[in-house]
């Protein structure tokens, strides 16, 4: 079973990661999720990330804030995916997250979504792992059609309307 960590630096980052959970859990996905600070925690983040592999996880996603630093540290000690996902602060919006995420220097580096992004984080984890896992990639080939749909849908439900106008 495809198996995804998801670790943020504070446990007030959870909400953010909640999307997460859930995507990677609607989808089947095996998820562990922890506490590990980059910064309060750095020997447990770099045993974390050395074992990650060896404890079968396939793929790491990174929720952190402000000096967004846990990401970058975690693919410093592995060389599984990482995927970082900027948490929205009152300092700077999240900006400050997310240029600490996506400014990795050369040879570490961390795939980024969108500030707050959980569940565009859990969705590229299941995209990863849908190259190895083809019953990943026949629900991800089904999920974005079932948004084509919505979307057409919509737009068709639109159209009506205008007509009516």
């Amino acid at each position: 079973m495809a198996k995804v960590a998801v670790i943020m630096g504070s446990k007030s980052d959870f909400p953010v990661v909640k999307p997460a959970v859930k995507v990677l859990k609607d989808f089947g996905a095996e998820v562990e999720v922890r506490v590990i600070s980059a910064h309060r925690t750095p020997e447990e983040a770099h045993a974390f990330a050395g074992s990650a592999r060896e404890n079968g996880v396939e793929v790491i996603i990174c929720a952190a804030g402000k000096a967004a630093h846990l990401g970058g540290v975690v693919a410093a000690y592995t060389t599984l995916p990482v995927i970082g996902l900027p948490v929205k602060t009152d300092m700077m919006g999240g900006l400050d997250s997310l240029l600490s995420i996506v400014q990795m220097p050369s040879g570490i580096p961390v795939a980024t979504v969108g500030v707050n992004g959980g569940e565009n984080a859990g969705l590229l984890a299941l995209q990863i792992l849908g190259v190895k896992y083809p019953e990943i990639a026949q629900k991800l080939s089904a999920y974005k059609q079932a948004m084509r749909d919505k979307i057409n849908s919509d737009d068709a439900a639109l159209q009506s309307e205008l007509k009516d106008m």
